[in-house]
């Protein structure tokens, strides 16, 4: 069997960055007899507030179908092989499915489910909605997948509710393309490690995204509420991994009030830094966070649920940030726990290799 890997565009400041560059070395420590195929140079810039360019992205999944389609023609796909998308809402699965059956080579195709129309926070729920198009787009591409991979079980709750009204559980045992897996980020022990040498400053440190499903207008306001910290907006500033590792491992906790979120990678980030995640009761956040780590989900279910209980919320960050980091060894306890569960591989390979017998 070879293992294609067709890649999400990397993009330097975020995690795909890494993908490239390590999750084919992961792949090759598992055994595999593997192949990345990308697209050309995409402008880096992202459209404002998402998490990739609108237009750079078709240009690069295009570039992907050439090269999968020439090596149909050209009799290099074999039966069995196996296609890894790494963002499964890839319009190419279809030709990809559409040229394995016609031609008679049968393959094994798996998928990263990051986001969709059918999560309303996301720019494609937004701008697009439940239009007819998009919904039947998602569908047909699930429908290609022999294997539908979703990070967390609050993400197949989304998605399951959207297009059967069912429950994640539900969809889990009617469908067996639906896994739950976790994603592939083995890579950030290692590469995280040497920043925890660096000395924690009295910063709180947004790490997410300047869109509007992650209210950043809350962080703000409890900026001028509490001034007596450094208040950090990632993304306001241009900065390299390394740059945002450091100002990451300085900070003593890391805030979300986010409306959408299917695994949180910036907090796990936090957390193997020794900072303080501190995350509403919602989300992939329920399923992944020890209680003490999270506040109720009305106190910033919106702004006017966040007015009604900005003084609990405030006592709670004082609180924290005056503990001198007594809480710790639970935040260790908890990252153990993420580490296995969410932010591993291994599920991922185990299915590869299962497609096999």
């Amino acid at each position: 069997m070879k293992l294609y890997v067709i890649d999400l565009e990397a993009v330097e400041t975020r995690y795909t960055s890494q993908w490239k560059q390590f999750l084919p070395a992961q792949l090759r420590q598992q055994g595999f007899d593997m192949e990345t195929i990308s697209g050309n140079s995409i402008p880096q810039a992202t459209t404002p507030g998402a998490f990739l360019n609108f237009a750079g992205t078709n240009k690069y999944k295009s570039e992907q179908l050439v090269q999968i389609s020439m090596m149909f023609a050209n009799n290099v796909i074999k039966p069995g092989d196996f296609f890894l998308y790494t963002d499964a809402w890839n319009p190419t699965v279809i030709q990809l499915k559409y040229m394995s059956e016609l031609l008679g080579i049968p393959v094994k195709i798996g998928g990263l489910w990051h986001a969709g129309s059918y999560d309303p926070q996301d720019f494609l729920g937004r701008l697009i909605g439940d239009k007819p198009w998009v919904r039947s787009a998602e569908h047909s591409m699930f429908s290609c997948y022999d294997y539908n991979f979703f990070a967390t079980k609050d993400h197949v709750e989304m998605f399951a509710n959207c297009f059967g009204d069912w429950t994640a559980d539900e969809l889990i045992e009617a469908n067996e393309t639906v896994k739950v897996v976790g994603w592939p980020m083995e890579y950030l022990r290692e590469t995280i490690l040497p920043y925890n040498l660096l000395t924690k400053k009295n910063r709180i440190m947004f790490p997410h995204r300047i869109a509007p499903e992650k209210q950043l207008e809350i962080f703000k306001d409890l900026e001028k509420e509490m001034p007596e910290y450094e208040w950090y907006v990632a993304q306001e500033q241009t900065l390299s991994k390394d740059q945002y590792y450091t100002k990451l491992a300085e900070s003593q906790m890391v805030f979300s009030a986010n409306l959408q979120e299917t695994l949180g990678i910036s907090m796990y980030e936090g957390a193997l830094l020794g900072a303080f995640p501190l995350v509403p009761d919602r989300l992939s956040y329920t399923e992944m966070w020890d209680p003490m780590f999270r506040y109720p989900s009305e106190w910033t279910k919106d702004w006017a649920s966040y007015q009604e209980n900005k003084s609990k919320l405030i006592n709670k960050i004082r609180n924290i940030m005056g503990s001198n980091n007594s809480d710790l060894p639970r935040v260790v306890r908890n990252k153990a726990s993420l580490t296995n569960s969410f932010f591993d591989g291994r599920k991922i390979y185990h299915a590869i290799v299962d497609s096999q017998t």
